[in-house]
């Protein structure tokens, strides 16, 4: 299976060696509800793929999990599409959290309920219409999203390229909702994207994602970096809204050279380490490193950036990071779609459950809510912080 920052994706095996009696006997109800539709319903005909659909749903549904969800065959397909580098949409990465702002774990949106955005994607439709990290969700396309599932709330942000959907959202520090139209388009994520600092002593690295090539491609740049000879880096998580736990493992191995990862505990609190992959380039410590991280930086980033810390591989500046500690596996269903299920929870180094809580800088840098353009003060203390690291081994 490709296990994601979050999530794994595969096909397992279903079939089970027999059902105790006391499930056989809880099924009882559904069975007989089933069967009096079929024989009985007077309202038109009867489609049983629906039927089932909706049993599957409202199982799921009932476990009041934001991260768990049932897809028809044709809904399966579009999510395979989105958690691609490519896909159609307005390119935002979006939660949930309470009335007080607090990341949670809920499956119907209202008013402790919301609707956040994580973060949009570098350069999407969402980014260019305005939409900001934070933002929460009131209304789509004028009807307000309380009472959907979280997975309704996207489907209806979803759509082809060239068509639009404005958004309503409520925003930190603007005492009015704010309305966003948004033409959606096809998302194309440049994962890594690289600049030199302080006249070329500095490499900085902005990885957007953690797909299946983002860590080869950071490899070729971070190769590239200390070919030139720069010796410290900057690798900037901001923004970053998570993607394959596989390359969360292999980004954070480029600069950890042993040792484990992070750690996943099952349902009954067995705990598996996930150690570090060989053949990083920048695993030797005389490589100074500075991580930057926000409210934007969820789930894969967050594995990297626990990993980093506990570790003391780098110094994390920047501010808290959003807080997803559970990993979902999608189980696609023979000609029935499919279902994402939470089967666990991933854990620092340490063994600490970021979950709902995040990661904290050591350096943290509060960032205004109207920052002018082309400031960047995050950027701006890790070169200073790099700096001072220089400055110490030039004085020993």
């Amino acid at each position: 299976a490709l296990f994601m920052a979050g999530f794994s994706l595969g096909r397992r095996d279903l079939s089970q060696p027999g059902t105790p009696a006391s499930d056989e006997k809880a099924f009882e109800p559904f069975w007989n509800t089933y069967n009096t539709i079929i024989d009985r319903y007077a309202g038109g005909p009867v489609d049983k793929t629906k039927l089932i659909e909706g049993a599957i749903k409202g199982m799921i549904a009932a476990l009041d999990d934001p991260y768990s969800s049932y897809l028809t065959p044709e809904e399966f397909q579009v999510t395979l599409q989105g958690i691609s580098v490519q896909f159609e949409g307005i390119g935002a990465e979006i939660g949930t959290q309470n009335a007080t702002g607090a990341t949670t774990d809920c499956a119907t949106l209202g008013p402790d309920c919301r609707l956040v955005v994580i973060s949009p994607i570098d350069g999407s439709p969402a980014q260019k219409a305005g939409v900001k990290a934070g933002d929460v969700v009131l209304t789509v396309d004028g009807t307000s999203i309380d009472g959907l599932t979280v997975d309704g709330a996207r489907d209806r942000i979803r759509g082809k390229k060239g068509t639009q959907v404005v958004l309503t959202v409520s925003r930190k520090g603007e005492p009015n909702p704010v309305k966003l139209t948004i033409t959606r388009d096809v998302i194309v994520q440049k994962e890594v994207v690289t600049r030199d600092l302080a006249g070329g002593t500095i490499g900085y690295i902005d990885l957007t994602g953690f797909s299946d090539n983002s860590a080869a491609s950071l490899h070729q740049a971070v190769v590239a970096d200390l070919a030139k000879g720069e010796k410290r880096l900057i690798l900037d998580l901001r923004g970053n809204p998570g993607g394959f736990v596989t390359a969360a493992r292999s980004v954070a191995s480029e600069f950890i050279g042993s040792g484990t990862i992070f750690w996943q505990e099952d349902a009954q609190g067995n705990k598996v380490p996930t150690e570090a992959t060989p053949g990083g380039a920048a695993t030797d410590p005389s490589i100074k490193l500075v991580v930057l991280i926000d409210k934007g930086s969820a789930s894969a980033s967050e594995i990297v950036a626990g990993a980093m810390r506990d570790t003391k591989r780098a110094t994390l500046v920047g501010e808290t990071t959003f807080g997803k500690g559970t990993v979902q596996e999608w189980t696609p269903l023979e000609g029935a779609g499919g279902f994402k299920l939470t089967v666990a929870k991933w854990l620092t180094p340490d063994q600490e459950w970021i979950h709902h809580k995040g990661i904290d800088p050591d350096v943290k840098v509060t960032v205004p809510a109207n920052l002018p353009a082309g400031q960047d003060p995050v950027l701006d203390k890790a070169v200073q912080v790099l700096s001072a690291s220089a400055g110490l081994r030039r004085a020993a």
